[in-house]
């Protein structure tokens, strides 16, 4: 019964606040990981609302590929009947 009781002392002791004190760091990071998570987040928040124009401007910039291929098709066959 002795022993009995020395288990449960060092139990008491020993163990349970070898076992408080590793899930306190495991809670530690886990907060700093939900704190890195926060920022993440409300950086890619700020991040899909400064590409609201970015339709606009793909379309633009087709046209301007569109135009400029029209104008190098243009330039190349006048070049072509040059040089024939």
């Amino acid at each position: 019964m002795l022993l009995w009781w020395i288990g449960n002392a060092v139990l008491l002791l020993v163990v349970v606040p070898v076992l408080v004190a590793l899930l306190n760091r495991v809670l530690a990071a886990l907060e700093r990981i939900r704190g890195a998570a926060d920022d993440i987040l409300a950086g890619g928040v700020a991040l899909a609302g400064e590409l609201e124009g970015v339709p606009e401007a793909l379309a633009t910039t087709e046209q301007t590929i569109h135009d400029v291929a029209v104008g190098a098709t243009r330039y190349a066959g006048s070049v072509g009947k040059l040089l024939s």
